[in-house]
């Protein structure tokens, strides 16, 4: 069974005090999280244009590209027409 992640230390040794991502980690789990830290960006139930997530995402990393593949791919954005909505990820109450 994998550990729970240390949240406060996933993000630090991830994150740059400016809140960029430096290192995209290699573990699933921990990737995860970071995913999951960096769907926090965008707001649940808004649609966004392709432009507007690589605005956002161009703040948290270089390689945006990447960065909007992987949210893809593990289900954090959905991508349909060239339209993002956030579709996973914690949510605050």
């Amino acid at each position: 069974m994998a550990r729970p992640v240390d949240e406060s230390e996933t993000l630090r040794r991830f994150f740059s005090a400016d809140g960029r991502l430096h290192t995209m980690p290699t573990k699933h789990v921990k990737r995860r999280f970071v995913l999951d830290h960096v769907a926090q960006r965008f707001e649940p139930g808004r649609k966004y244009a392709e432009r507007e997530v690589d605005a956002v995402l161009k703040e948290v990393h270089e390689d945006h590209a990447a960065l909007r593949r992987y949210l893809v791919d593990d289900g954090f954005l959905t991508r349909e027409a060239g339209i993002y909505w956030r579709s996973g990820g914690t949510v605050e109450t």
